[in-house]
């Protein structure tokens, strides 16, 4: 999967919380993921989250338009530090 239509803090964040998740580094989940290996990416979420979760990788513009939620801003600060 490209993930290089995505602004990369976004894709960090959620990669972050995905990863938080499934108990498996960012790191490791786009690596899994930019080598389409969603199946072991996703195996332990439910189903529901699993769906939502495949919708948001495959359209750049909902990831983005997600990550512009004030909601998704204020968890991207807290699981950075308050960076940016």
């Amino acid at each position: 999967m490209k993930m290089n239509n995505v602004d990369p803090q976004k894709m960090n964040a959620l990669l972050n919380v995905v990863g938080g998740k499934l108990n498996m580094s960012p790191e490791q989940l786009k690596k899994e993921l930019e080598s389409g290996k969603f199946d072991n990416a996703i195996s332990n979420m439910k189903p529901a989250e699993a769906e939502k979760f495949n919708a948001v990788m495959k359209n750049p513009k909902l990831l983005d338009s997600i990550m512009s939620t004030p909601q998704a801003q204020e968890l991207y600060r807290k699981l950075t530090g308050g960076k940016k």
